[in-house]
Parts: C-alpha cells; sequence; structure tokens
C-alpha cells in the first residue's frame, strides 16, 4: 500500500463527503487520533479498517490504497 495515496484519498473522500474525522472515526469504530494518523500518512489502518473506510465511502480496497484509479 502507498501510504502518501492512501492519506491523501482518505482526506479527499472525508472533505467531499462533508464528514468530520470525529463522525468518520465513529462510523468505521477508530479514534479520531486514528483518522488523524491516516490522513497525515503518520500510520496505516488496519485491514478491517480499511474495508470499513472503503464500505463506508463506497469505493473499492484499491482505489483507496492507490492500485487502482477506479472507484
Amino acid at each position: 500500500m502507498d501510504l502518501n495515496i492512501f492519506s491523501i484519498r482518505l482526506k479527499a473522500l472525508r472533505n467531499e463527503s462533508k464528514v468530520s474525522s470525529a463522525s468518520l472515526a465513529s462510523s468505521v469504530g477508530v479514534s479520531r487520533p486514528a483518522i488523524s494518523q491516516f490522513e497525515n500518512a503518520a500510520n496505516a489502518p488496519s485491514i478491517d479498517t480499511l474495508i470499513a473506510l472503503a464500505d463506508y465511502f463506497n469505493v473499492s480496497l484499491d482505489y483507496l490504497v492507490g492500485r487502482s484509479d477506479e472507484r
């Protein structure tokens, strides 16, 4: 996984959806600081969290982690 691409895409998806980091964190079962770490490429999410994020934003895992440009 390209952590930089993941962080950029996660932040863009969150901003497009106009959802707060706290709300997203609550929805996918992580802390608000964890979302911040993901968006700043300081930490990588678990597989379960990746799946939850992809499901939340209705995008593929490949898109979220930078393996595809197709959502």
